[in-house]
């Protein structure tokens, strides 16, 4: 009789281990706050350089399973705003962006794993919206460029768990101001993204 318990109660933990992880056909959402944080640099003359600073917004994920090892991701996330300052004059406008992120993905580990690491590349597109500055106008062209990420997917139960993520994105953009001095500069924005989310499979 023990062993007949002990028997069903090593089959009852390898039953709720194997539900713990992303099996293949998962779909998987994820929502959480993701800060945006640009490497920037610039190309205007004289020395002078405009500087992007950082913004944290909702940041929501969306992925599918297609192995029980490989997704494909889409990062998505509400409008970040960044101020926009040049260097000795401080704040000169602003603007908003989207920046939407298809990636490939490898999770590590199997099926039974609760822990699943992952690393993934792919491309993101940025887009410029409600360009503003104390300068005349300014507008941004929109950007396409590679993208990578590294992230961790801790099971709380079958369908719940928590994440952490670090994305980089190449986001490069030309300024265009127009006002008493017509000013066209490169902007490689550049950004790290780091993320913390709670997230749901089904």
């Amino acid at each position: 009789m023990k062993k007949a318990i002990c028997s069903l109660a090593v089959l009852a933990a390898l039953t709720s281990a194997q539900a713990f992880a992303h099996q293949e056909g998962d779909f998987i959402v994820r929502a959480g706050l993701a800060s945006v944080v640009p490497n920037d640099d610039s190309d205007m003359n004289a020395g002078a350089k405009i500087e992007v600073d950082s913004n944290t917004q909702l940041g929501l994920t969306f992925g599918y399973m297609f192995t029980d090892n490989i997704s494909f991701e889409v990062l998505a996330a509400s409008p970040f705003t960044h101020d926009i300052s040049l260097q000795g004059m401080g704040k000169v406008g602003e603007t908003k962006h989207l920046p939407p992120t298809f990636m490939v993905e490898y999770y590590f580990g199997d099926s039974q794993s609760k822990l699943r690491p992952y690393v993934g590349a792919g491309i993101n597109y940025t887009v410029f919206f409600d360009e503003k500055t104390s300068l005349g106008t300014l507008s941004l062209d929109d950007s396409w460029g590679l993208a990578a990420n590294v992230g961790l997917d801790y099971m709380l139960n079958d369908d719940w768990f928590i994440n952490g993520s670090i994305w980089y994105a190449d986001i490069d953009t030309k300024a265009k101001i127009r006002g008493g001095v017509d000013v066209d500069v490169n902007v490689d924005i550049d950004p790290w993204i780091f993320m913390l989310s709670g997230g749901y499979k089904f």
